[in-house]
């Protein structure tokens, strides 16, 4: 109830507000003292996950081009991590990699299939995690923590095993199915089991203009998505800054489909643009590709800003853990005629890999590889970097030590948070591991600074095994596979023991 200066309080009302003040203090006095995990002792968890970012697609990696001033001072405040990982080089299995805390070998979902492979009833969503499937969203829901996704999840449709209020999150606003998400002005988004439309006329995915003059104007759409999705989680750290909470911000950006809005876009130089995108290579035509590519990163890059300035006006930044990072590599190329990369990307102009070979889709660095800062006042040095390597199989248990809790058996990777609050390398690194069987079917294991790799293992005849010294040729350009057996066969022992059954997403391995 609020009063004005008009309103008077009763006698016995101000008597009773007091009473209630003074009990609400002695609650709140009981908790500090008496209660080590209250609700104010707690650090809060701000996870954003990019969606194909590249690792050199950041001023603070090297890119030159497209200006990234809010993440690059999140970096300045923070630590950079020049050798992490993502969990698979697509979509879906990195994601369970990352919520599950179990490399590819374990992890069950290990590809992008749809759900309605296994599950003719589900009209969207890929294939489910199980019941049993437990993710860091279950874990700190499990502590007490009001845990929110706002972005795409990708890891089981509504209604199934894997849909997100079945895995551990209060509130998921945003795309379930990454499907769906290649449209930046769908017909729907979802609001925990509920569909809300929010463009009676949406905009697809997917497009081809072979003649004729691209315009951008044909691809707009009423409401899109993503100011949504930013304005949801800005609502979420309000609501919840005298609580503690996860959040989980899987951005779409700068996935395509290309057509963010013509105001972003035309922040960049029309002469970059010499030639249409006509949708060749998949997705929707454009007529200034790299131009929209880049305004893709920008708007991504302000949402990092809007996030910091949401906690800052909460007044819960100094107690809030905020990492950025990508799911995978940058897009792959389209068809060998064009010089674009899938839905009109073009990474050589930005040299988004920073010189590391390959793309999202290969176990090579260039699919793998991608940026990570983490900040944390006062337990995380500022301005900092570390070249451990590293990977989205560490976060379960590092996220678990940050807040004490007890990590759960059969997690596959290694805490950072020594790493994160001393600067020290990480010591004793567990083998990272991809079995990844799309894409022809590829293998990679680093172990140390060497890393193995096996391509083609679904083909008639399997490529061989190739190894690379990451320390001196980060970019795998030397295969040192003919003197490196020993090597080999201790890869391939590793992944007899590591790589368990999955019928759903097979590979076999260790074919000659």
């Amino acid at each position: 109830m609020r009063f004005s200066a008009t309103h008077s309080i009763s006698k016995q009302g101000l008597l009773y507000l007091s009473f209630v003040l003074a009990l609400g203090y002695l609650s709140l006095l009981d908790n500090a003292i008496g209660n080590e995990t209250a609700p104010a002792s707690k650090t809060n968890v701000v996870f954003i996950l990019a969606d194909d970012l590249g690792w050199g697609e950041l001023g603070c990696y090297g890119q030159t081009k497209i200006p990234t001033p809010n993440i690059d001072r999140l970096a300045s405040q923070g630590m950079r991590f020049t050798n992490h990982h993502s969990g698979a080089p697509v979509c879906a299995p990195s994601r369970c990699v990352l919520m599950t805390g179990k490399h590819l070998g374990h992890s069950e979902i290990r590809g992008n299939q749809q759900a309605n492979v296994a599950s003719p009833q589900f009209s969207e969503g890929q294939h489910p995690i199980t019941e049993q499937a437990l993710t860091i969203a279950q874990v700190f829901q499990g502590a007490g923590y009001t845990t929110g996704a706002m972005g795409k999840w990708g890891l089981g449709p509504v209604g199934s095993t894997g849909d997100p209020n079945r895995k551990g999150f209060d509130l998921f606003f945003g795309y379930n199915c990454q499907a769906v998400a290649h449209s930046y002005y769908p017909k729907h988004l979802w609001r925990n089991t509920e569909q809300i439309v929010i463009n009676n006329k949406p905009i697809p995915g997917s497009r081809k203009q072979p003649d004729g003059a691209v315009q951008m104007d044909d691809w707009i759409g009423q409401a899109y998505a993503p100011s949504l999705m930013i304005a949801e989680a800005e609502k979420f750290i309000d609501s919840n800054r005298e609580r503690p909470f996860f959040l989980y911000l899987p951005f779409i950006e700068p996935h395509v489909a290309m057509h963010p809005p013509k105001a972003s876009v035309d922040r960049f130089p029309l002469e970059w643009d010499d030639q249409v995108y006509r949708g060749e290579c998949s997705y929707l035509p454009h007529p200034r590709p790299r131009a929209a590519y880049a305004a893709m990163i920008s708007d991504l890059d302000s949402y990092v800003g809007r996030v910091m300035q949401s906690l800052e006006r909460a007044g819960i930044v100094e107690n809030t853990l905020v990492v950025f990072t990508s799911d995978n590599g940058t897009t792959h190329p389209g068809q060998p005629d064009s010089h674009f990369h899938i839905g009109g990307v073009d990474p050589k102009f930005f040299d988004s890999t920073a010189g590391l070979r390959g793309y999202k889709g290969s176990v090579y660095e260039g699919g793998i590889r991608v940026p990570m800062i983490a900040k944390l006042p006062g337990r995380i040095a500022p301005g900092t970097s570390n070249d451990s390597p590293s990977y989205f199989a560490d976060w379960f248990p590092t996220l678990c030590d940050l807040a004490g809790l007890e990590k759960p058996e059969g997690l596959d990777g290694n805490s950072l948070w020594t790493t994160l609050t001393t600067g020290k390398p990480l010591e004793n690194r567990k083998p990272m591991i991809w079995v990844f069987p799309e894409y022809g079917g590829q293998v990679a294991v680093t172990i140390g600074k060497m890393k193995a790799v096996r391509q083609g293992l679904k083909k008639k005849k399997p490529g061989p095994w190739e190894v690379y010294d990451l320390a001196n040729d980060f970019s795998e350009s030397k295969d040192a596979s003919a003197v490196n057996a020993e090597f080999i066969a201790q890869v391939e022992a590793l992944l007899h023991r590591e790589v368990s059954e999955n019928a759903t997403f097979p590979l076999e391995i260790s074919r000659p």
